[in-house]
Order: structure tokens, then sequence, then C-alpha cells
């Protein structure tokens, strides 16, 4: 057993809803890098790159050509989505759910969860969220509409709801716990399994389901988001070298889609049943920028209070963190900003810090891309290595924080605690702290 490096102070503010302690217990991944948390982690460590050509006529004309897609096929870290639903399933939701219901079973697998008991699904929640609906369904049902009114599928309404993935996970596992659903962009997925961490933490349940999913790739969303000048468009040609975070040649973000879906559970909770531990959450914070629809403040100001306000919440010192996965997409501007952000909250203690983003590797889920990283986040404390940055070649930022240039790097903290960043367009923010679970 591991001694402890430290003791947890807690405010009177924040005593009374800190005893409960929280733990992810399970873990499942549907993305670019693969089908399966181990198949996942390992092309994520090993540098691999899920970004590829698109190849539809309709991209063809557009100035960004590529995207990072869940890989479809046999293999093993493939997904054949037939084999897991019928038809009629895929008729009543959207592919965004899909991914979610895949990946919660195999989270909930992973945490040896799937209660009979009927107090045990009492006291099991869900909170899943997505960042935007496919808006190609929408375009084509309001086609179908001008065929004739009984050519609207029934479904439309649930395919687009973004709290449907919640919805469907509740009701294939009898969950009767909170029922939840974010939808605040990129920020999604984290700001879900920092909601859920608060209802276990609260009292209000002892197990939740969360993440987020996403799955809106079409040429009316990249076109959109091409209009925004938010995606990278010089490499249509070499895609596995698009996404760069930090680099000084990144151009933008390249758009993917998945879900990644964890289990948290109150500690004790996962003690009695002998469930496996991954890492503990010790602290959840938000904040918004209040300066742009689609541009971070310039001072960097409201990523540095979520990180403030998430220590604050762990009741640890700054000093404990020794790795950040950055939110980090890409963009010329977002990633200046947020590395100025992450050392302006570090101060001097930033040399002692780590700095990664996995999109380089995986691209932006955008309303999954913070509980994909969670995922990642988590697994580098469980396993002790800190992911890559692929890509990334001369950094034109200058900085005392340390960089994991294309190849992984050992982790050896004694005591590992990383902070996880993840922001969205309308200057909502979000940060979230794992550590190293210790009895």
């Amino acid at each position: 057993m591991l001694t402890p490096l430290f003791v947890i102070t807690r405010t009177l503010t924040t005593a009374a809803r800190c005893k409960r302690r929280v733990v992810i217990t399970g873990i499942g991944i549907v993305s670019p890098l693969g089908v399966g948390v181990q198949n996942a982690w390992e092309a994520l460590i090993n540098s691999k790159c899920g970004i590829l050509k698109l190849t539809d006529s309709e991209y063809s004309n557009l100035p960004c050509q590529i995207a990072a897609l869940v890989p479809r096929g046999e293999g093993s870290n493939e997904l054949h989505v037939d084999k897991h639903f019928s038809k009629r399933d895929l008729r009543t939701m959207c592919m965004a759910t899909a991914y979610a219901l895949l990946a919660s079973e195999e989270a909930l697998t992973d945490a040896k969860w799937k209660p009979e008991k009927e107090e045990d699904k009492r006291d099991t929640g869900v909170a899943v969220g997505m960042g935007m609906i496919d808006l190609v369904d929408v375009y084509k049902t309001y086609e179908d509409l001008k065929k004739g009114y009984n050519k609207v599928n029934p479904y439309f309404i649930p395919r687009i709801l973004t709290n449907m993935a919640a919805g469907q996970i509740s009701i294939k596992y009898g969950f009767r716990g909170p029922n939840h659903s974010v939808s605040t962009a990129c920020a999604t997925g984290a700001h879900a399994i920092g909601d859920a961490f608060r209802f276990i933490r609260g009292g209000e349940t002892s197990v939740m389901v969360c993440g987020g999913a996403e799955a809106c790739i079409s040429p009316l969303a990249v076109a959109a988001f091409c209009r925004l000048r938010a995606l990278s468009t010089s490499r249509n040609d070499h895609p596995q070298e698009a996404s760069r975070p930090f680099d000084k040649d990144r151009d933008g973000f390249v758009m993917g889609e998945g879900a990644a879906i964890l289990v948290l559970e109150e500690l004790n909770h996962a003690l009695e049943r002998n469930a496996p531990i991954y890492a503990e959450v010790l602290g959840y914070g938000m904040s918004g920028d209040a300066a742009h629809l689609t541009a971070p403040s310039e001072d960097g100001t409201g990523a540095l209070l979520a990180m403030d306000r998430t220590i604050k919440d762990a009741g640890i010192d700054s000093s404990y963190v020794t790795y950040v996965n950055a939110h980090a997409t890409s963009t010329p501007l977002g990633d200046a900003i947020e590395l100025k952000a992450i050392e302006s909250f570090m101060g001097s203690h930033s040399k002692n810090v780590t700095v990664s983003s996995t999109k380089g590797a995986h691209g932006h889920l955008l309303g999954a891309a913070g509980n994909l990283e969670a995922a990642f986040t988590a697994l580098a404390i469980k396993e002790g290595i800190i992911p890559p940055t692929i890509n990334l070649h001369n950094i034109d930022i200058e900085t005392s924080l340390t960089f994991v240039p294309n190849v992984k790097r050992e982790w050896n903290s004694p005591y590992r605690v990383a902070l996880k960043n993840a922001f969205g367009f309308g200057g909502t923010n979000s940060c979230l702290c794992f550590a190293q679970y210790i009895e």
C-alpha cells in the first residue's frame, strides 16, 4: 500500500459535500483509434493516427477533406454496426447513441457492474451528453416531408434529441438513478463526468455511467466549420499530419467521432465488491469566458478560473499536479492561450508540469472530446505513461512547461495527479482533477 504524500485539506464550505470519495471503475471506448479500450490505448501510446481522407465526392470541393472516423470492418479494433443493432434499432437512434451504447456495454462489463437487484438499479444513474446532432438527419427528413407526411420517420425527434444516448442507456440496463444530459459544445463530455462526480459525492447515488458521444461528420457540418475557419485545410493529401497541437504549423482542428464512457463509483461501494479502480476523481471546476462566441478570452482567464476552481474543489495544492491533458485542438489561437493559462496558473511549478494533447492522434471529437481524453488521462495514471502529442515538431510558444512530442513518456511521479481541460464554443470551460488511487 502506498503511503499518502499529503493530507487533503477541506475548507468549511466544501467539507460537507466532500465526504464521499469517487473513483473510476470502468471505461469503454469507441474512437477513431479503434473500438475497445485496449485497442485505442495501445494505438495512442504507440503514436498511431486515426485521421483519414474523406473520399465521398461531396467533400471534393470543400476546403477540408479529412476527418477522424470510427474504423468500420470485421477486425478486432473495428466496428461492424449490424452485428450489434438491428435495422429497427438503427431507425430509432442516431449513430452517436449507438456509439454510446457500445461504449457503455464495455464500461459496465469492465466495472463488473450489471446489477439485477432493484435497489442497485435505483442507485445507478446516467449522465451522457452530445455536442450537436447530425445535420444530415435533419436535412434528409425535411426532404422526406416534401414527398409526404407519412414519409417522415416517426423516430425523427428521438433521433435528434441530445439526451437520448443517456435515455437509451438507462432503458437498456434499467438504471433509475439520476438521468442527466448536458450539451456544452466541446466541453460536453467533461461536464457530464463532472456532474456525475458531484451526484455521487453529494450522496444522490452510488454509481454513474457518464461521458459523451458524437457522430456528426458530414459535408454540411464540415462546410459549416470551414466557414468558421476552424478546420485544418492545408494537409488534405497528408491527413495523418493535419492535427498538430502546439506545433507552429497548426492551422485548425480535424473533426472526429465516437464515444467514451466512464463508470464512476463511490469508493466504499467499489471496495465492497472488489471493483477495479483506475483513478480517483478529486475535483471539478467550471467557468465562462464571457468574451466571444467561438474564440477563447485572449488572456486565458476562463481556462485559468476553471483550473483554479478544480484544484480548490479537490482540496489540494496545484504543486501536486504533474500532468495536464490539454484541450488543445490544433488551432493557432486556442493552443497558445491554453498554454498561457496553464503556465500562469502553475507559476514557478510550471517547470515540473508535463502537457500533452491526444487530439493529434484522434482529432477533435467535439462533444465526445473531453470524456475520451478523460479516459486516456485515467489510463495514463493507472499505467504510469503519459501519451504523446503526435505531429509536434516545432513549438512556437515560449514556455517552461514540458511537452511529449511524438513518443510516449514514462510518468515517474510517486503520486500521479492530473488535470483534464475541456473548452467549448460560447466560452464554456470545464476542468477535472484525477489522481492515483491511494487507500
